[in-house]
């Protein structure tokens, strides 16, 4: 399924989930050694929900890149750091990569030094909810729920209820 390519505004974070979910199935059909890596903490909640419908939970992991990041020193040290959770072999396997919100690609980049510490993947795919552009770094995501652009200022936010249910807003910067 083509990945839809949309303008900023309001998005339903369950329906570009299922487009994801699609994507990354087909994608992964026939990888004997397939394991999922979600970057806390949007990309994990994705990751925890493909990872329960594709039926990899015993090869689920997660990744926290606040030390990882070029910018840690300008940032500091985030208030709520996760911790790094990978309890299966990485070396040979393929990783699905799991972002919640794909921009810069310096979040990418540093989850890859996290799992380059782990071991030598064969090959890392990339799935994100949303890629809003902006890149800085050549990072492109295999699979993505939507492509979309916002307007300068405006930030893409996923948050998740207590049911599960995720929900995808646009929020102001400067606000």
């Amino acid at each position: 399924m083509p990945t839809p390519t949309e303008p900023a505004g309001g998005h339903d974070a369950e329906a570009l989930y299922r487009n994801l979910l699609e994507q990354v199935r087909a994608g992964l059909e026939g990888v004997s050694d397939a394991a999922i890596v979600g970057i806390h903490s949007g990309g994990a909640w994705l990751a925890e929900r493909l990872a329960a419908d594709l039926g990899l939970q015993q090869r689920l992991g997660f990744i926290d890149v606040s030390f990882y990041r070029d910018d840690y020193a300008k940032k500091g040290l985030h208030p709520d750091v996760k911790p790094t959770r990978i309890d299966f072999n990485v070396d040979s396997a393929t990783i699905l990569l799991v972002d919640d919100v794909l921009e810069t690609g310096r979040t990418v980049r540093a989850a890859i030094n996290v799992l380059f510490d782990y071991g030598r993947p064969q090959r890392i795919m990339l799935a994100a909810l949303a890629d809003r552009g902006g890149r800085e770094l050549p990072v492109a995501a295999d699979f993505a729920g939507v492509r979309t652009t916002l307007q300068p200022g405006q930030s893409l936010a996923l948050s998740r209820d207590s049911a599960g249910q995720l929900t995808l807003t646009i929020e102001d910067d400067n606000a």
